[in-house]
């Protein structure tokens, strides 16, 4: 007997009119109140916004600051 594959996938796990894609795709429209992202999914996106940020962060540390008006005074009043 052959096992059923696991999936992460939500379509799967949800119960409609028929199994077509299309319906399945109707359904989340209508419904995006039921419709949410994984957990792992999440996880996985934060984690990879706090590299991007960290790196972005380091980029900025690393290159040389340039002095964009030097001649000018910084007057902070105007």
């Amino acid at each position: 007997m052959t096992r059923k594959k696991k999936t992460r996938s939500l379509a799967d796990k949800v119960t409609i009119r028929t199994g077509r894609r299309k319906d399945y795709k109707k359904w989340r429209h209508e419904n995006p109140d039921e419709v949410t992202s994984s957990r792992r999914y999440t996880q996985k996106k934060r984690q990879q916004r706090k590299l991007q940020a960290a790196r972005k962060l380091a980029r900025q540390e690393a290159g040389q600051s340039i002095a964009i008006h030097p001649d000018k005074p910084h007057d902070k009043d105007d």
